[in-house]
């Protein structure tokens, strides 16, 4: 596809990624949800979009951090690719141009973490050259104990 190009996303235009993040979590309310994006961009956190035009049909989001394990290394968050241009081979280009990005900011690697009952996920990432690492693990110390 000819019309499609990839880009940081300004901290100014956030909120626009909270369609497509809705696809991967409509349980966490919207205003809160906007609460956390203000957060996000203020600390090592990058938002990159895919767009058709100007119209945004993926997103990839980014934390920059150190690790004694790899090095300097983005953690690649909530990937996702609108349902109408799924299949069509454009994550692969996602990916790429985003390595390319992470290098020229001096990145050594990348990490992900994905849902267990995400298969499809699964076959993508391994397809991408990752590999097994850990477990990612989470607890929620608020009083409610609710994941949102």
């Amino acid at each position: 596809m000819d019309s499609v190009t990839v880009k940081p996303i300004l901290k100014t235009n956030i909120f626009t990624i909270i369609p497509l993040l809705k696809k991967l979590n409509n349980e966490t309310p919207e205003f809160l949800l906007k609460e956390r994006l203000l957060e996000m961009v203020e600390q090592n956190y990058e938002c990159i979009g895919l767009y058709d035009k100007d119209y945004l049909i993926g997103i990839c989001g980014l934390w920059f951090s150190t690790r004694h394990y790899i090095g300097k290394s983005a953690e690649i968050d909530h990937v996702i690719i609108d349902d109408k241009y799924r299949d069509l081979g454009l994550g692969h280009v996602f990916l790429k141009w985003i390595y390319h990005y992470l290098k020229e900011k001096g990145c050594e690697g990348t990490e992900l973490n994905t849902f267990v009952n995400n298969r499809k996920s699964h076959k993508f990432y391994y397809n991408e050259g990752y590999e097994i690492f850990g477990f990612h693990m989470v607890k929620v110390l608020r009083e409610d104990g609710g994941f949102y």
